[in-house]
């Protein structure tokens, strides 16, 4: 749900730039990032990184396509935010004894460290792919770069999502399986 709700900035990007134009639509996006933001502020009295990493790009991109009334500010806003996440994934691989993907999952499912391993890279993967994807349709296909930032940006990831799920449900049912042979028997 919260996942969702962290869609509706861009969803009122989406219906601002199809009702009036860009700069409407950035300005709709400082807007309404600021608002969900500041909302998830005032409910949990902090905001995780990914969201500030959100809303400072946000603020520079559209900021700077307001200023200078110039969108390509913005159409690179997708490409380096995706990048940046990757590395971030990439780096807590390298850097640190667990992977950011295992520190955000742990507390949910055991893997083998060679399973959060691969699982954090194909992370890091899919923010290459879904960020290079943004730039080639932003400066070779303009005309559908809206659509694709909303709706297929969304869709790389929900494809992702159903693969990581189809990849993870092999160790879901290995661990459930080895857990009810280890249970005690209760026969007398």
């Amino acid at each position: 749900m919260q996942q969702l709700f962290d869609f509706l900035p861009l969803i009122f990007f989406f219906v601002a730039y199809k009702l009036f134009d860009i700069y409407v639509a950035t300005a709709v996006l400082i807007g309404a990032t600021g608002l969900h933001y500041g909302y998830l502020w005032l409910r949990h009295r902090r905001l995780q990184k990914s969201h500030w990493a959100t809303l400072a790009a946000v603020l520079l991109f559209g900021g700077l396509t307001l200023a200078l009334r110039d969108e390509t500010f913005l159409k690179w806003k997708a490409p380096l935010v995706n990048w940046l996440f990757a590395l971030v994934f990439l780096g807590s691989q390298l850097l640190t004894d667990r992977s950011l993907i295992e520190r955000a999952m742990g507390h949910a499912i055991e893997l083998p460290k060679a399973v959060w391993n691969r699982l954090n890279l194909a992370w890091v993967g899919l923010f290459v792919v879904t960020g290079t994807a943004n730039l080639y349709v932003a400066f070779w296909h303009p005309g559908i770069w809206v659509d694709f930032k909303v709706f297929g940006s969304l869709g790389l990831t929900l494809l992702f999502l159903v693969g990581q799920t189809i990849y993870l449900l092999r160790y879901i049912r290995e661990t459930e399986s080895s857990s009810a042979t280890e249970a005690p028997s209760k026969t007398p």
